[in-house]
C-alpha cells in the first residue's frame, strides 16, 4: 500500500494533530504527505525523508455550498488529483474529517480511490453548529473504509451521534518521542532564565482556548498562593483568548503569579516541561466543545511530572488516575485549587506520581510502537527507514 496523508495542519506549523500525524507516517514506508502551506516549511521539508508537497488547505469555511467554497475545494482537488494520479497512490488518509475529508470522498467518487479518516474529537461538536457540515462529515464518514479515532472517548461519541459502525471504527492513541521528551534534574541556571526562580512552578501548555481552562486556573491561583507562598502559574501557547486571560488576571490581583510564554521552539518546550512542578490541564467542556485527548499530558508525563486534567473529553486516557496524575471537574476553581495545593505541598507524593508517569508514558505512547499499532490498524506492512534504523530503540515494556 502506499497512502497518501492530506493534512492541513502539519509541522512545522504547532498543532498536536499535526504532531501525530507527521510522527507516525514519517515512521511508515512510501508514505507520501499533501500538508499545509505555512511559514518555514522549506527548511523543514527539505530534511525529510517522508515525501511532502505543500498546498494551501487552510479553508476559511469548511462548507461547500458557497462560491467561496467551491473555489477553495476545487483548487485542492485539482492538486490532490495530480499528486494523486503522480504518486500512484492507493489510498488517501485524511488528516480530519474536514476540509481533508470531503477532499478524499470527492476523490473516490471521481478516482475511485478509497480513504482512512481521522478524527481528534473536538471538531464532531463543530459539525454539529451546522447542518450543512453535519451532512458533509455523515457522508465522509459514510464512505471511508476506515475512521481512526484518537481516544476511546471519540471512539464512543462517533457510535452513538453520528453513527459509525463499530466495525470500520479503530483507536490509535497520540503519543511522545520518549527519546527527546524525557526527565531532568533541577537547573537554577534555565529556571533563572524562565523567571523561575525560587517559585514553585504549575505548568499548561497548548493554544489558549476556552476549552483549555487557563481561566479556571487563574481564579484558583488566590487559594493557591495563601497555602503555597511564591506559586507562578507559567503558560505556554498563544492564542486569541490571551487579553482576556491577562485581563482576568490582573482583576483577581495575581498577575505577577502568571508568566506568559508565547509559542515556543521544540527545545524550549521539552525544557519547561522539565524544569516545572507540576503539570495541568484544566480542560473543561464549553458549549459542546471538549478535549478529544490531550498529547500535552502524555508529554508532560514522559517528562517525569505528576499531572492534573480536568474530568472532560478523553483526558482520562492520557493517565492512570491516582498514579500517575488527578483527575479533577475543573467547571469550578474549588476542586482544582485542592488538586493542585495537594500535590505542591507533598513533594514525595508528586516525584513518586512522576517516576511512575515516565514508566506509563514509555509503555503506552511511545512513537516506535504507536507506529507499529497505526500500521497493524492501517493494514501497512512497515519496513523502517535507514533514518528511522540509526534511531534508539525504546526498551520499555510494551
Amino acid at each position: 500500500m502506499k497512502p497518501l496523508l492530506i493534512s492541513e495542519v502539519f509541522p512545522p506549523q504547532t498543532g498536536g494533530s499535526g504532531r501525530w500525524l507527521y510522527e507516525i507516517y514519517r515512521r511508515l514506508p512510501r508514505a507520501v504527505a499533501a500538508a499545509g502551506d505555512h511559514a518555514g516549511t522549506e527548511e523543514f521539508d527539505a530534511d525529510q525523508e517522508l515525501a511532502i508537497e505543500r498546498m494551501p488547505l487552510k479553508f476559511d469555511s469548511w462548507g461547500v455550498f458557497s462560491g467561496r467554497g467551491v473555489k477553495n475545494y476545487w483548487r485542492a482537488y485539482r492538486q490532490l488529483s495530480r499528486l494523486a494520479r503522480r504518486e500512484q497512490v492507493s489510498e488517501l488518509h485524511c488528516g480530519k474529517c474536514l476540509p481533508e475529508g470531503w477532499l478524499a470522498w470527492m476523490l473516490k467518487q471521481t478516482h475511485g480511490l478509497p480513504y482512512v479518516c481521522y478524527v481528534h474529537g473536538e471538531e464532531l461538536s463543530i459539525g454539529q453548529t451546522s447542518r450543512e457540515l453535519a451532512w458533509m462529515m455523515r457522508r465522509v464518514f459514510g464512505g471511508s473504509r476506515l475512521v481512526v479515532a484518537n481516544s476511546e472517548n471519540t471512539a464512543r461519541l462517533l457510535c452513538e451521534q453520528w453513527p459509525v459502525d463499530a466495525r470500520r471504527l479503530a483507536v490509535l492513541h497520540p503519543g511522545v518521542d520518549a527519546q527527546r521528551f524525557v526527565p531532568a534534574e533541577r537547573d537554577e541556571e534555565r529556571r533563572q532564565k524562565l523567571g523561575w526562580s525560587g517559585r514553585q512552578v504549575v505548568l499548561t501548555v497548548g493554544r489558549l482556548q476556552i476549552r483549555k481552562g487557563h481561566d479556571t486556573l487563574i481564579r484558583a491561583l488566590p487559594a493557591i498562593a495563601r497555602q503555597v507562598p511564591g506559586v507562578l502559574y507559567a503558560i505556554v501557547g498563544d492564542g486569541q483568548e490571551r487579553p482576556r486571560l491577562e485581563k482576568l488576571a490582573s482583576e483577581l490581583g495575581v498577575r505577577d503569579l502568571v508568566h506568559f510564554h508565547g509559542e515556543p521552539t521544540d527545545e524550549e518546550l521539552i525544557g519547561c516541561y522539565q524544569q516545572c512542578d507540576l503539570f495541568a490541564l484544566p480542560n473543561r467542556e464549553v458549549n459542546g466543545d471538549f478535549e478529544g485527548f490531550g498529547m500535552v499530558l502524555v508529554e508532560a508525563q514522559a517528562c517525569g511530572k505528576a499531572v492534573i486534567a480536568g474530568a472532560s473529553g478523553g483526558t482520562r486516557e492520557t493517565m492512570q488516575p491516582g498514579r500517575t496524575g488527578l483527575i479533577v471537574p475543573c467547571e469550578g476553581p474549588d476542586r482544582l485549587a485542592e488538586a493542585v495545593i495537594e500535590l505542591l505541598t507533598d513533594e514525595l507524593r508528586r516525584e513518586t506520581m512522576g517516576h511512575s508517569a515516565r514508566q506509563w508514558a514509555l509503555a503506552q505512547f511511545d512513537w516506535s510502537s504507536l507506529a507499529q499499532q497505526a500500521a497493524t490498524i492501517l493494514g501497512i506492512e512497515r519496513q523502517p527507514s535507514r533514518r528511522q534504523q540509526r534511531e534508539p530503540v525504546c526498551t520499555a515494556v510494551q
